[in-house]
């Protein structure tokens, strides 16, 4: 199983079927959403039902769906997996399975390439997450990236055992018990700065912390400037959890941060659209501005599909055909030109930002831009 990288998706792209069509196929099976296998083969069966009816019976396309549809039925580890990316091209020997720890909006796309608009976006917005968990005496800190661990410091500073005051002075109770509390303090002090070790080294772009309320903020008021930045919230989690439960924690805590972060690029797209200023909405507006190289952030609601055309002489995109509304030439029917559309505003670097139900974005009609003029 092939892992997700930029290099990944860029071999992606540049394959091409030529005559012979390239089939894409995402599956989210998010367990917490699809809590059976059944769930998600029922998903699976709506997709299939769909894309064989848009074959008209292409030997290589349902050798493609059959493939993807015995690797699903053969059963899928979805202790590390929210979402599968399939790419294949039967006729051609092409067969590429991507496991994501993030869910997919699942699709079937039927073309001369494969669909990688999804699979480019999900790589670009995934960032890395600092996991910081602590005690009195134990700090764990992980970095996982696109789900995986890729760093682990620990840290383990024993205090000493209750004193036996019998028979002494309660002023030397009290300074026994002083001593203890600044070992505490100092843990702390140690926690943050391990922390601020592993970001130096390995990097991360937010940082969660978990543990009991008054130590994580004491922990937080000693954190480095820069991981204050990246401080995104709390977990619930305590110090001597598994790592499945951590990374679960962190993988939650990161869909939460994205969804604020779409929001906010929402808000903006509606403030500069109400506004009359660098800003447009709706679909053939968009494909207009993609065309004529305007767009500086493209946003797009994830699931949003509809049919349109593709000019093979200048590859201009539109909603309304045959005619080239660039150079009049004849265009050709395509399945999805919401996906092509994506794919073009990759193509160019472009950001883009895809929203999952955000309500703001359905309003302004499911896609919108920002204009570099």
């Amino acid at each position: 199983m092939a892992v997700i990288t930029e290099d990944t998706i860029r071999e992606l792209a540049a394959f091409r079927g030529g005559e012979v069509p390239v089939t894409s196929c995402y599956l989210d099976v998010d367990g917490r959403r699809l809590t059976s296998h059944h769930d998600y083969e029922h998903e699976l069966d709506q997709l299939l039902r769909s894309a064989r009816s848009r074959a008209k019976n292409d030997q290589s396309v349902d050798q493609d769906l059959n493939r993807i549809e015995h690797y699903v039925r053969s059963g899928i580890d979805r202790s590390h997996t929210r979402g599968l990316a399939f790419f294949a091209c039967s006729a051609l020997d092409f067969w590429e399975v991507i496991a994501l720890p993030m869910s997919v909006h699942s699709r079937v796309v039927i073309n001369d390439a494969p669909a990688v608009g999804q699979l480019e976006s999900l790589v670009q917005d995934y960032s890395r997450i600092g996991v910081l968990l602590a005690d009195r005496q134990r700090a764990r800190m992980f970095v996982f990236e696109m789900g995986e661990l890729t760093d682990h410091s620990e840290l383990f500073e024993e205090l000493p055992r209750e004193y036996d005051h019998r028979g002494h002075s309660d002023q030397g109770y009290e300074r026994q018990h002083h001593h203890v509390e600044e070992l505490a303090h100092q843990h702390l002090r140690h926690a943050a700065k391990v922390a601020f070790d592993v970001f130096q080294r390995r990097g991360f772009e937010h940082l969660v912390v978990g543990g009991q309320d008054a130590i994580i903020h004491e922990v937080e008021e000693h954190l480095h400037p820069y991981l204050r930045d990246r401080l995104v919230g709390r977990i619930g989690v305590p110090v001597v959890a598994p790592v499945e439960q951590i990374r679960t924690a962190a993988l939650d805590m990161e869909a939460e941060v994205d969804r604020k972060c779409e929001a906010r690029v929402v808000q903006s797209l509606r403030d500069v659209v109400g506004a009359g200023g660098k800003g447009l909405a709706g679909l053939e507006p968009v494909l207009r501005s993609l065309s004529a190289r305007r767009v500086d952030h493209f946003v797009v609601s994830v699931g949003f599909e509809q049919s349109g055309w593709l000019c093979p002489a200048c590859t201009a995109l539109s909603t309304v055909g045959p005619g080239c509304p660039d150079c009049g030439g004849v265009m050709g029917r395509i399945e999805d030109v919401v996906e092509e559309s994506i794919e073009d505003a990759l193509a160019q670097g472009l950001k883009v930002t895809m929203c999952r139900e955000n309500a703001d974005l359905d309003v302004l009609g499911r896609i919108g831009v920002l204009l570099r003029y």
